[in-house]
């Protein structure tokens, strides 16, 4: 017997996000029902699209206020049965600390994966977040350093080989990860490489000389 997919009403389903290029708050989607929510409880005003209305908060909102409506509406939503993304950096209800928290969580997965590797690979698999070259842990932290050196030095006023000492060995540093992440990296190879059976060495006293072998 087989079995039918489904239907699913897509138009009900509302997507409340921040687009990157504008800065606005919008709402996608959504039937008639679900505008007049939008409209009521969040504030979200109503503006033609190349594909139809759409909503959007009024332009030159705090983002706290951004936040709270954004918020507001969303559950408002939800209460009456839509369906709803709401963009998590939109969401007052989230925990302020919960990307740190999930940083902390990750490093913490990191320190008991190699506390409990019991293959070489599983070791390197590991070094592997620490260190790779894009998304890995140390290339990351060195973007932020480099980053905060640049920020610092323009707030100083200072030019290029003119900062401070403190704010001049943030290059330094940043330098000093890039070093550290390549010798990881090094390491990293020769852990994720095949290890070789030991061979075990006879027993003193043990071994037979070839006339011992003979007799």
């Amino acid at each position: 017997m087989s079995q039918t997919e489904p239907d699913f009403w897509v138009l009900e389903y509302v997507t409340i996000t921040k687009d990157p290029r504008t800065g606005l708050v919008v709402a996608i989607g959504g039937t008639e029902r679900a505008a007049d929510i939008l409209q009521r409880t969040g504030g979200f005003l109503s503006a033609p699209g190349p594909r139809g209305d759409y909503h959007r908060l009024p332009h030159g909102l705090p983002i706290e206020q951004q936040r709270l409506k954004a918020t507001t509406a969303s559950h408002a939503l939800l209460a009456a049965g839509h369906s709803v993304h709401l963009d998590p950096a939109l969401n007052m209800l989230a925990a302020p600390d919960g990307d740190r928290d999930a940083a902390v969580r990750y490093l913490t997965q990191l320190a008991e994966r190699v506390s409990a590797a019991e293959t070489s690979s599983a070791v390197a698999e590991v070094l592997t977040e620490v260190a790779a070259p894009v998304h890995g842990l140390l290339p990351l932290t060195r973007e932020v350093i480099v980053r905060a050196w640049i920020a610092a030095s323009d707030f100083h006023g200072a030019a290029p080989g003119e900062e401070p000492e403190p704010i001049a060995r943030l290059g330094s540093t940043a330098n000093s990860l890039s070093e550290a992440a390549r010798v990881i990296l090094h390491a990293r190879n020769h852990a994720a490489r095949p290890t070789q059976p030991t061979t075990t060495a006879p027993a003193p006293g043990r071994a037979q000389s070839p006339v011992s072998r003979r007799r």
